[in-house]
């Protein structure tokens, strides 16, 4: 994918930036096409890269054909990864290196700046794409990645580097963390050198072999835990991210790792730190995704995005709550200004439609009085709606659908805008796109009505309810 409005000053140095995806992810199984914000996670970091100002191509390197299809409706070149580097020791590096070969090769032209983006970070922003990139073709860096403040103290525990008299490193990545972090601020006294030189948590015996630490159990790896500054005291700690690097091209071809000669540090917010890694991982994402992307571009559907709007009817246009008489009649009560959006919704030419499991004779009596169709008594709520998107002639992708509780998660993964109201479980709040401000039943249907008609909406007829 090619991003024609790229910056002309910088237009000069092709930027391609690169999402690796496996398919074959444990941890999470189908992790890069699971939904943050209504949106699977590749299809928001390439989102975020083609809105990049200095990103010239846009590229998914993935071994599975549901994550490339998933990566060109989003508008993303792919590259489909062989199986030599697709497994779980595959690294990035060599995805990357993979994809960069294959788009030169596709398109005949030299890659100056290359970028690696995971996906397993929903929340990175195209500002900070575009900070990486920047560091290399406007400052001259030769490599960058997103940092983000910190300040926690870190520690490691003995007894998880010594086990029968033998050091050994339980955790690669923690020790390759601690020492970093050593590096980077000092240790004081001299068993502390000892474990930044050796990156484990032992002093050296007099005879070569290591031995345990003076003081068994915790002891800290970016302090000392016999000093205890004031957080304004201490230098800062910066915290690589995992979501965007930058490298100048011929370099990492030259040295095949991210990191090498001058690296600038690109400062992110901290609050938007988060990788996937785990369920619960994916869990919290889901859970901040209305948050996070309340006031992003593209958060809130427009009248361009959609074709079709359709409508749960208990908990979205009521408040799901049900009264009942002495003789067994049901009662709900619903919002006048859901009626006068839904009339404004109808009006400006999309269709729509209120599908429902209550088989009650309020809810035909309420799409009566609103003249849209109604499907009710509707077990299976995801397959009357794909067929009656055929019988419309309307792409999934296009509808609006508005719910409430688990039983919409099936229609939320059918279609393009799954939004869910303010009162809506917590789990379809966290598989929703949108969420509105205010509750089920108390002007929801108002609300999405004046995101995607805006103004237009105050001129309707206020009887029309």
């Amino acid at each position: 994918m090619s991003h024609p409005e790229a910056d002309r000053a910088a237009s000069a140095r092709r930027v391609l930036a690169v999402i690796p995806a496996r398919g074959g992810s444990k941890g999470v199984p189908a992790k890069n096409l699971a939904p943050v914000g209504g949106v699977p996670l590749v299809a928001r970091a390439v989102r975020e890269c083609r809105a990049a100002r200095l990103v010239t191509d846009v590229v998914v390197s993935t071994d599975d054909h549901a994550i490339a299809a998933a990566a060109r409706e989003s508008g993303a070149e792919v590259v489909l990864r062989p199986a030599a580097i697709a497994g779980d020791t595959a690294t990035s590096e060599a995805a990357v290196l993979h994809a960069l070969d294959a788009h030169e090769a596709l398109h005949g032209a030299a890659v100056d700046v290359v970028l690696l983006v995971q996906c397993t970070s929903p929340f990175i922003l195209r500002e900070d794409i575009d900070g990486v990139a920047r560091a290399v073709v406007e400052h001259g860096a030769d490599t960058a990645l997103t940092v983000a403040p910190f300040h926690g103290f870190i520690w490691r525990d003995t007894a998880d580097e010594f086990t029968g008299g033998e050091a050994h490193r339980v955790d690669a990545a923690a020790a390759a963390q601690g020492a970093l972090g050593e590096a980077a601020h000092g240790v004081r006294g001299e068993a502390d050198t000892a474990r930044a030189a050796t990156g484990l948590g032992v002093v050296p015996a007099g005879d070569g072999h290591p031995a345990p630490a003076d003081t068994a159990g915790g002891y800290g790896v970016n302090h000392d835990k016999s000093f205890r500054p004031r957080r304004q005291d201490r230098p800062q700690d910066l915290l690589e991210t995992g979501a965007a690097y930058a490298m100048d091209a011929a370099g990492l071809r030259k040295h095949q790792h991210r990191f090498f000669g001058r690296t600038e540090l690109v400062r992110t917010d901290p609050a938007r730190v988060l990788e996937i890694d785990d369920p619960h991982d994916l869990a919290r994402a889901q859970a901040l995704a209305p948050l996070f992307d309340a006031n992003r571009p593209g958060a809130l559907p427009t009248y361009d995005d959609i074709d079709a709007v359709v409508l749960d009817f208990d908990g979205t246009q009521t408040d799901d709550r049900v009264l009942i008489d002495s003789d067994g009649r049901e009662f709900v009560s619903v919002h006048r200004g859901d009626g006068l959006g839904i009339a404004a919704l109808r009006r400006s030419g999309l269709k729509m439609l209120v599908l429902s499991t209550e088989q009650n004779p309020v809810v035909a009596a309420r799409a009566r009085k609103l003249q849209i169709p109604v499907l009710h008594g509707i077990d299976r709520k995801d397959l009357a709606l794909k067929q009656w998107c055929e019988e419309q002639g309307i792409a999934p992708e296009r509808v609006l659908y508005v719910g409430n509780d688990v039983n919409d998660l099936p229609c939320f993964a059918l279609v393009g805008w799954p939004v869910a109201v303010g009162s809506a479980h917590d789990v379809v709040r966290g598989a929703a796109r949108a969420v509105t401000t205010v509750p089920g039943g108390e002007g929801a249907i108002r609300e999405i009505a004046g995101w995607i008609l805006g103004p237009s909406l105050d001129s309707l007829d206020p009887l029309d309810k």
